[in-house]
C-alpha cells in the first residue's frame, strides 16, 4: 500500500515578531485593526485574446502606501529557515524568484502589522502549487515557523507596467459607463468579478437610465433604477472603446442582456434595511441547524475553518455549510453501508431480456416507410395522445444538461449575439431548440413548463441563451433554472465504526462532486417544483439528457405511458453509447412525488476517486495527496428510481435500426 504523502498548510493566528528572535528588516508601526478588502485586479488586452492576472489588492491604512497580496506563508521547508508559499499571483516568477524588499502582514493583538523583510532567492515547488523562499534573517525552522500563515505583499506601485490597450481592472473601478450608440450616460464601474470565462463588470445604473423590467417593459415612473446593479461581460465586442485618461468607456451590450435578472425594488431604505436584517438572521437559523447536522454525523472538523482566515473566508465556509444537503448527505452514506441491487442501464437490459419488463419494439425502419401493420397503427395512437397530452400542457420537461469534460466554458462572449461554441453542450440545446421536427411544436411550448439542470457556471448561460431568443416560445413563467445538486466527497477509509469523513478542498471550501441524473428529486423538492406543477396540471414528468438526436418532447414514449397506465417509460435504443448517461425517460407526477417523499429507495454508488485534499493536524493545516484513489465521490443514478417502482409499472420502448 502507497503512503500519502504529506504538506504542511498552516493556516493558525499570527504570532507577534520579535522577543526571542532578531530580525534583520525594519517594523512600521502597529496599525490598528483594518478591513481587508479582496479586490481583484486583472490585466486585459481588448485588441487580442484577453488574458487575466490575479493579484488582490489590500487596503492597509489610508495615511501608508497601498499593497498587493501576493501569497502565504503555507509552512517551513526544511531547517535551514526556508518557507513554503502558496500563491495568490499570476505574476510568480516575478514575485518569488526575484530578490528584493516584500512585506509580511500578521495578525497582533487583535489588529494588523506590517513589516519589511528581504528576499533572498526563491525557487518553485513543482507539482504542490507552492514556492520555497528564503527571507534574509531567518535561518532556521524555529524562526521560520513563527512566520507560518503571514501574508506577502509588495507595493501596489511595484505592480508590473502594461503596454497599450492592457488594464488592470482594478484600475477600471469609478468609471462611468455610457451606451455607445447614443452616449447615455449608464452608470459607473463599482465591482470587478471574473466568472471563469471572462472578467464582468459591476456597474450601478444612474439614475436618468432608461431600463425595462424583465418583462420588457418600461419601468414604473415612480421607481427609480439609481443603486441598481447590472452585470456586463468585460469583452471587446461589448466594451470596444476605454479611455483611461477621461475615466469612462463606452459599451454596445446586446439585446436584453442590461435586463437580465434586473429587480426593480419600490420599498423604502428602511424597509430594505429590515429586510436585510432578517435574512440575515433567517440564515444564522440555518447555519445553527446546518452545523447541529454535520455534529450528529460527527463532521465537526468541517469548522475547522472558523479558527483561522478572515471575514470573507469564514462568510464562504458559512454557505457551504448551509449548502450541504445532509439529509441526502446520510441516505447516500447509509446506502454505501447497506449493499444493495442498484438499477443501471445494464440491468435494465437485463430485466427486458429476462421479459420482467414489458417491451415494444420499434423499426426505425417500419415507420419510416409508413408500414400498416397492427404495431405501427397501434404506435401511431400512442404518438398522437401524446402529441395532446404534451399541447395540453399535461407533460413538463426536464433537461439535464453536462457540459463534456474539460470543453471549457458554454458561453462564447465575443461574439455580441453570442453564438455559442462548435462543441459547447449550450450550442447544441440552442439547435436542438430551434429544430421545430425534433422538438415540441412552438405553438405548444407556451403550454409546456420546462426545467433546466446544469452546473453552477452554466446557469447564467442559459439564461443569457433564453433571453436572447424569446425563451424559444416557452413562457418565461415556466420555465427553472436549476443549479445542480451535489454532495460532499468523502474518504475511502473510514474513520470509525462506519463513519466516512467529509473532505476539504481549502480549509473554508468543502470538496464536492455532482450527484448526477438521480439528483433531480431532491432539487424538485428543495425548490418545491413538484406542487408547482401538479397546481399547473402536469400529469408526467420526461427527463432528458440532451444529446444531438434528440432534446425531449418524445410524444410516443408519455403516449405509451398514458395507455398502459405506468409509472415508469423508458426508450433506449443500441445506438445510445452509453445509456446511463443519455437516457429519456416518462414519470407520473404522482411517482415523482412518491419519491420525493422516500427518496431513501434511491440507491447511491461511490466511486473510488483520487482527490487532493487537506485536514487540521495538532492545529496545523496538511495537504494529503495520492497516486493511487483515496477517496468516495457519491452518486445516483435516474435509473435508481426503479427500485421504488414494481416492475408491471414499467414499460420500454425499444427502437431498433
Amino acid at each position: 500500500m502507497q503512503i500519502p504523502t504529506f504538506t504542511t498548510i498552516s493556516q493558525r493566528p499570527f504570532h507577534p515578531l520579535g522577543g526571542i528572535i532578531n530580525y534583520t528588516f525594519h517594523r512600521f508601526k502597529p496599525f490598528s485593526p483594518t478591513k481587508h478588502f479582496p479586490i481583484h485586479f486583472h490585466f486585459h488586452s481588448l485588441k487580442a485574446a484577453i488574458t487575466t492576472h490575479h493579484e488582490p489588492v489590500v487596503v492597509v491604512d489610508d495615511n501608508e502606501p497601498r499593497f498587493v497580496d501576493i501569497g502565504y506563508v503555507s509552512g517551513v521547508h526544511g531547517f535551514q529557515g526556508d518557507v513554503r508559499v502558496k500563491p495568490n499571483t499570476d505574476f510568480p516568477e516575478l514575485r518569488f524568484s526575484t530578490p528584493g524588499r516584500r512585506w509580511l502582514k500578521q495578525k497582533v493583538m487583535g489588529g494588523e502589522n506590517v513589516q519589511e523583510i528581504e528576499l533572498e532567492e526563491g525557487r518553485e515547488h513543482s507539482g504542490q502549487n507552492c514556492w520555497i523562499l528564503k527571507f534574509s534573517g531567518i535561518d532556521s525552522a524555529e524562526e521560520a515557523k513563527i512566520l507560518i500563515g503571514a501574508t506577502l505583499l509588495v507595493t501596489e506601485e511595484d505592480r508590473p507596467e502594461l503596454e497599450e490597450g492592457e488594464f488592470y481592472t482594478h484600475d477600471l473601478n469609478g468609471m462611468r459607463v455610457f451606451m455607445k450608440e447614443n452616449g447615455k450616460l449608464l452608470g459607473t464601474v463599482i465591482n470587478v468579478f471574473n466568472n471563469g470565462a471572462n472578467d464582468l463588470l459591476q456597474i450601478s445604473l444612474d439614475s436618468s437610465f432608461d431600463v425595462l423590467d424583465k418583462n420588457g417593459k418600461p419601468k414604473p415612473e415612480e421607481i427609480e433604477a439609481s443603486g441598481q446593479l447590472v452585470l456586463v461581460p468585460f469583452v471587446e465586442a461589448i466594451v470596444p472603446d476605454v479611455d483611461m485618461n477621461r475615466r469612462e468607456m463606452h459599451i454596445t451590450p446586446p439585446k436584453g442582456l442590461l435586463e437580465l435578472n434586473l429587480r426593480f425594488d419600490d420599498r423604502s431604505k428602511k424597509e430594505r434595511r429590515q429586510l436585510e436584517w432578517k435574512e440575515r438572521k433567517k440564515f444564522q437559523k440555518r447555519l445553527i441547524a446546518a452545523k447541529k447536522k454535520l455534529r450528529e454525523m460527527d463532521q465537526q472538523h468541517v469548522f475547522h475553518g472558523f479558527q483561522c482566515g478572515e471575514k470573507e473566508q469564514w462568510s464562504l465556509l458559512s454557505d457551504q455549510i448551509v449548502g450541504v444537503n445532509s439529509r441526502l448527505l446520510q441516505e447516500a452514506l447509509q446506502s454505501l453501508e447497506q449493499p444493495a441491487n442498484r438499477w443501471n442501464a445494464a440491468e435494465l437490459v437485463s430485466a427486458m431480456e429476462e421479459k420482467r419488463i414489458r417491451t415494444v419494439q420499434i423499426s426505425e425502419r417500419s415507420l419510416l416507410t409508413g408500414s400498416k401493420t397492427k404495431l405501427v397503427r397501434n404506435i401511431i395512437n400512442m404518438k398522437e395522445k401524446g402529441v395532446e397530452l404534451i399541447s395540453n400542457g399535461k407533460m413538463a420537461i426536464v433537461l439535464l444538461l453536462k457540459e463534456k469534460e474539460n470543453e471549457g466554458c458554454i458561453y462564447d462572449p465575443e461574439v455580441v449575439e453570442n453564438e455559442a461554441t462548435e462543441t459547447s453542450t449550450l450550442h447544441m440545446l440552442q439547435n436542438l431548440l430551434s429544430d421545430h421536427e425534433k422538438f415540441v411544436k412552438v405553438n405548444d411550448r407556451v403550454s409546456v413548463p420546462l426545467i433546466l439542470v446544469s452546473s453552477a457556471q452554466q446557469i447564467q448561460s442559459l439564461r443569457n441563451l433564453f433571453t436572447r431568443n424569446n425563451h424559444f416560445a416557452f413562457d418565461s413563467e415556466k420555465v427553472w433554472f436549476l443549479e445542480e445538486e451535489k454532495l460532499p466527497v468523502v474518504s475511502s477509509s473510514l474513520e470509525g465504526q462506519n463513519k466516512y469523513k467529509i473532505l476539504m478542498k481549502s480549509p473554508w471550501e468543502i470538496l464536492q462532486s455532482p450527484v448526477g441524473s438521480g439528483g433531480f428529486i431532491s432539487l424538485f423538492s428543495k425548490h418545491s417544483i413538484t406542487d408547482n406543477l401538479i397546481n399547473m396540471g402536469v400529469e408526467y414528468l420526461e427527463l432528458c439528457c440532451p444529446c444531438e438526436r434528440s432534446v425531449g418532447g418524445n410524444s410516443l414514449l408519455v403516449g405509451l405511458v398514458d395507455a398502459r397506465e405506468a409509472k415508469i417509460g423508458i426508450q433506449i435504443s443500441p445506438t445510445i453509447a452509453d445509456p446511463d448517461e443519455n437516457f429519456d425517460m416518462i414519470l407520473s407526477m404522482e411517482f415523482v412525488k412518491k419519491l420525493t417523499k422516500q427518496s431513501y429507495k434511491l440507491r447511491f454508488d461511490a466511486t473510488a476517486k483520487t482527490n487532493s485534499f487537506i485536514e487540521s493536524v495538532d492545529k496545523d493545516w496538511v495537504t494529503v495527496t495520492s497516486s493511487t484513489p483515496n477517496s468516495y465521490e457519491l452518486s445516483c443514478s435516474v435509473y435508481s428510481s426503479l427500485n421504488a417502482c414494481p416492475l408491471d409499472k414499467v414499460c420500454i420502448v425499444e427502437v431498433r435500426e
